[in-house]
């Protein structure tokens, strides 16, 4: 149950320092803001390693960026949960030694 609510306050924190940039969009342009982002910039990242049905299109949108497919959401919300997971039981195991 520590993991759980480890993963939950670092969750908790990202979304914290996700929040300004629903009230001012420039804080999205911060390194802060950038910091917060990498979680949905990496669904890109993944498209150009390799992994099939991500964005829409299969990535061919002209000159600007594709949104991610229904798929490439669960996908990046899986692996995103999983890491924090991960680093959450880290944590709990270095705090118990």
């Amino acid at each position: 149950m520590k993991t759980f609510k480890t993963a939950l306050l670092i969750v908790g924190v990202w979304a914290l320092l996700c929040a300004p940039g629903y009230f001012w969009p420039r804080y999205l342009d911060s390194p802060l803001g950038l910091l917060a982002a990498i979680p949905f910039l990496s669904v890109y990242l993944f498209h150009a390693v390799g992994v099939p049905g991500l964005l829409e299109n299969n990535g061919a949108c002209g000159w600007g960026w594709c949104s991610p497919t229904v798929f490439g959401w669960v996908f990046i919300a899986a692996f995103w949960l999983l890491v924090v997971w991960l680093v959450a039981r880290v944590i709990v195991r270095l705090r118990g030694k």
